[in-house]
């Protein structure tokens, strides 16, 4: 089972930030972003880690669009059987259409969802 998390609230670079923080090492990780960077990230500092997969996904509510990209890229991080991973929602007003996406079948057996991390500053 994968650890996931959903982090909340405010701009791309302060979730990056917030889940750089809880990185750890010699962990497979993957984190997936949704939105445009909105400056420099810690992450870019770690694209040659083997252990950690970043997607970035294009901004738009994952619940209105149907869920096919984030299915898409879900699978295909999933593959790999990351211990942990990390999703940063832009917009965070369909969040329970999102989780209830990430507990249904095929992912209730493949992930679980912990407390969403909010980015409080």
């Amino acid at each position: 089972m994968t650890l996931t998390s959903l982090v909340t609230g405010g701009g791309a670079r302060k979730r990056e930030a917030l889940i750089f923080g809880h990185l750890t090492a010699n962990q497979q990780t993957a984190i997936i972003l949704e939105g445009l960077p909105d400056g420099s990230s810690e992450l870019d500092a770690l694209t040659d880690n083997s252990l950690l997969t970043i997607v970035r996904i294009a901004p738009g509510c994952m619940c209105c669009t149907g869920n096919m990209i984030m299915r898409v890229h879900l699978n295909r991080i999933l593959r790999s059987k990351p211990a942990r991973l990390y999703i940063s929602v832009a917009n965070s007003e369909h969040l329970e259409q999102l989780r209830l996406f990430l507990t249904q079948t095929p992912y209730d057996t493949l992930l679980t969802l912990t407390g969403d991390i909010a980015c409080t500053a």
